[in-house]
């Protein structure tokens, strides 16, 4: 059964996928949270003291594979930011970024030895060890 909340990105014109990007995926842009990411996100946000900014993930070079992901509190926007809303939780990605993670998935994990922010992500090719960079 899958439990992840997907959203599309708010129709507005700062939301927009970059030139050219939508039509490389065939299709919206899109990302889905856990509804435990989405729990915990809020709550990151909360214990923060900002609890309306928005969680930025990204994507940065860099990292033993080649690129690593990024995970930030946002307290403004970018013009092109892409925004998805998972249950009042606002997530912004900038385009760039979004190809990279076009049908990802940000999970929250709890392990015996730790916890914390996991991406799925289905465009994966190499990833290191420690789960924090990756190629394609």
């Amino acid at each position: 059964m899958n439990t992840d909340v997907q959203a599309q990105p708010q129709a507005t014109p700062s939301s927009q996928p970059a030139h050219g990007s939508e039509s490389a995926a065939k299709g919206p842009m899109s990302i889905s949270l856990t509804p435990k990411a989405v729990v915990m996100a809020k709550q990151a946000l909360a214990k923060r003291g900002t609890p309306t900014a928005a969680l930025r993930l990204g994507v940065k070079g860099g990292g033993c594979s080649g690129f690593a992901y990024v995970i930030e509190f946002a307290d403004t926007r970018r013009t092109k930011d892409v925004v998805f809303t998972f249950d009042g939780l606002d997530v912004v990605v900038d385009p760039k970024s979004l190809v990279l993670l076009n049908g990802s998935t940000l999970d929250y994990e709890i392990k015996l030895m730790q916890r914390g922010f996991k991406f799925v992500n289905p465009q994966e090719k190499a990833g290191c060890g420690c789960g924090e960079s990756f190629g394609v």
